[in-house]
């Protein structure tokens, strides 16, 4: 039986009847179909007489049954035969990571605690000499029964016909793709092999997950840069193995199930991926919360013992009172002795909270004074823009200290007008090191200008108030030393907010 003569309603094996054609590639038909003796849903692949990988596919589906994480997809049956070669495994229902990113990344600690759930899983597949080697968002599935799902271990990458020289660090480095995925909603790859947006480049590099999203905690993005930019992490060894990458986000809470409201019914839907139904799965009601009731407490007899014990009550309270009222009065006299008393003064109230509001520069550019008066400039309005996928950034340096050759560089923003500067508050992406200032001034001379606040760390986000508003119609973050990028230093500024008093 050759798979061009294979039709919806064919029977392999007197058990497996085919029933949709999913998809079909280079000789191999990917088809939904029934398991008839355990009444089932199952994946099958059938294909052409002269697929030229035959023999290898079903090796590796044969290796592939043999593990044993449940987070594999399963393989049940493979046979190799003139005319009736095909692979039977799971068909799993869910979503998968490119479903799940479709409106916008994950929420990061869901991000991370799906694909560490992916990278045991794989872990485990290398210790059986199993790999993967073309991971892509539709590879990582959210079961229909809140489980993890990781398909195609061992029979993708034979069907694609794609090998590696290092399997481990070929994976590792998928995994941190799917990483980058979850926590941007961009693909740091071949924008055809996922169906995401690419990941944006700066400096022919990928831009690191914090600088495409805000909020993504710093230490997932180290991890998401020792996988796929270990340059920018200089002095932190880059992780190369899925082990190493399960190890690293050990940590992370395990993912739990996404609080949905039920979809209405769907007709059943045909997968896009290697035995995934992609229709929507009808989620559980959630359980009615428990009722607790409350029980009174009986009452105890006899009334006039009651009646007793308020009277006594009453008595403590009335006595209390006259002793706080004469220890008062005493005090008051002895306070006031010799001394005369205003008639009529007002009883002093607190100073209210200074209120400020969000003032917006009308300009930015980039400040060297020492230099050559600019720094990026062209990139300066990215920082005042709102949007947390860009950011003005410095030139990159050797070192820290720009070489001893100048005191700093910074971004200056320029007000409407002169106002009392309280508080700005500035991020400065996922670099580490470095420290910076913010100063205000009416001046853009440095000497003229109020240093407001300092940080020793310039990177994530930081707030710097003046202890009294600074007026001033010029705004610079000043960048004392510079924090590290990808092997060198620059200073980066993705956003900044200026409050001024009203």
């Amino acid at each position: 039986m050759s798979s061009s003569a294979v039709e919806p309603g064919t029977k392999l094996a007197e058990r497996f009847r085919l029933e949709d054609r999913v998809h079909e590639s280079g000789g191999a038909t990917l088809w939904k179909a029934i398991d008839e003796v355990l009444a089932r849903p199952v994946a099958v692949h059938t294909f052409d007489p002269d697929f030229p990988r035959l023999n290898e596919v079903v090796t590796a589906a044969r290796a592939a049954s043999r593990l044993t994480d449940p987070r594999l997809t399963q393989v049940f049956d493979a046979t190799e035969d003139d005319g009736h070669s095909y692979v039977v495994s799971e068909w799993v229902s869910g979503e998968t990571l490119t479903d799940m990113i479709t409106s916008g990344p994950l929420d990061p600690e869901r991000a991370a605690a799906l694909v560490a759930e992916a990278a045991e899983a794989l872990a485990h597949a290398h210790e059986a000499d199993q790999a993967h080697l073309c991971l892509t968002p539709d590879h990582l599935v959210w079961t229909a029964g809140s489980t993890v799902k990781l398909l195609g271990v061992g029979v993708d990458a034979v069907l694609a016909d794609v090998t590696s020289d290092d399997p481990a660090r070929t994976d590792a480095e998928g995994l941190g793709r799917l990483l980058y995925a979850g926590l941007t909603g961009h693909w740091p790859g071949d924008e055809q092999e996922s169906g995401l947006p690419a990941a944006p480049m700066d400096d022919g590099h990928f831009c690191s997950p914090r600088q495409v999203t805000a909020g993504v905690p710093g230490y997932l993005d180290t991890i998401a840069c020792r996988v796929l930019l270990p340059e920018s992490r200089r002095g932190l060894e880059p992780l190369t193995t899925p082990e190493e990458i399960a190890e690293a986000l050990a940590s992370v809470p395990r993912p739990t199930p996404m609080h949905v409201a039920p979809p209405p019914p769907l007709p059943v839907a045909s997968s896009r991926s290697e035995g995934l139904d992609t229709s929507a799965p009808q989620r559980p009601s959630a359980p009615t919360p428990p009722q607790h009731h409350y029980q009174p407490q009986p009452r105890p007899s006899g009334g006039g013992g009651m009646l007793n014990k308020v009277a006594m009550t009453m008595v403590v309270l009335l006595v209390m009172v006259a002793v706080g009222l004469g220890a008062w009065t005493l005090g008051r006299s002895i306070g006031n002795a010799g001394t005369p008393v205003a008639e009529g003064t007002a009883t002093p109230t607190p100073t209210a909270a200074t209120a400020t509001r969000e003032v917006k520069p009308a300009s930015a550019t980039g400040f060297d004074p020492l230099g050559g008066g600019d720094e990026r400039g062209e990139l300066a309005l990215y920082a005042v823009d709102g949007k947390p996928s860009t950011d003005w950034h410095s030139e990159s340096y050797n070192s820290e200290d720009f070489g001893r050759l100048k005191d700093g560089v910074g971004l200056m923003l320029t007000l409407d007008q002169s106002m009392p500067v309280k508080q700005v508050s500035v991020d400065f992406g996922s670099g580490s090191g470095g420290s910076a200032e913010v100063r205000v001034g009416d001046s853009q001379d440095l000497k003229n200008m109020t240093v407001i606040g300092k940080s020793a760390e310039a990177s994530g986000k930081k707030v710097f108030t003046a202890e009294s508003p600074k007026k001033g119609k010029n705004v610079l973050i000043w960048f004392t030393k510079m924090p590290t990028y990808q092997g060198k230093y620059r200073g980066t500024v993705i956003d900044v907010k200026i409050l001024a008093t009203k």
